[in-house]
């Protein structure tokens, strides 16, 4: 009878465990699902004033580059947007910057985030039997 008792039991409270747990989890999703909403309207809204700045920054064929820079090199695209729209911001630009300008602005930035490569060879100094052949 003891066995019987203590699986009732155990039944009992496995299914208020459940029952507790599921619904928390049920509310955790909620707010996860919720949040992750917010967090993408933000992310939509920040690309759409993006957009939108470089718009009226930038002309058609400007921009045309820039979308093919961003095709291949996602991060240096992303780096040269960032500087536009803080220029912009500033009033540092006069008017519509043409595809030229574009490519001087990518010259500027493609130098400052170049880095020089070296090479360092480091040879080991070890007993070489091929040098020391008794045949």
């Amino acid at each position: 009878m003891a066995d019987e008792e203590l699986e009732a039991i155990r039944r009992q409270r496995m299914a208020e465990l459940q029952a507790k747990h599921g619904g928390l989890m049920w509310n955790q999703m909620d707010l996860d699902s919720s949040d992750q909403q917010g967090q993408q309207e933000a992310k939509q809204r920040e690309t759409e004033m993006r957009n939108s700045i470089l718009a009226q920054v930038l002309d058609q064929s400007a921009r045309a580059r820039l979308s093919n820079l961003a095709l291949v090199k996602p991060d240096k695209a992303k780096a040269v947007e960032n500087y536009l729209i803080q220029m912009a911001r500033f009033g540092q630009l006069g008017g519509k910057i043409t595809e030229n300008g574009l490519i001087e602005i990518l010259e500027k930035v493609n130098q400052q985030t170049e880095k020089k490569t070296t090479v360092k060879f480091n040879r080991r100094r070890v007993m070489d039997s091929d040098e020391e052949d008794d045949d």
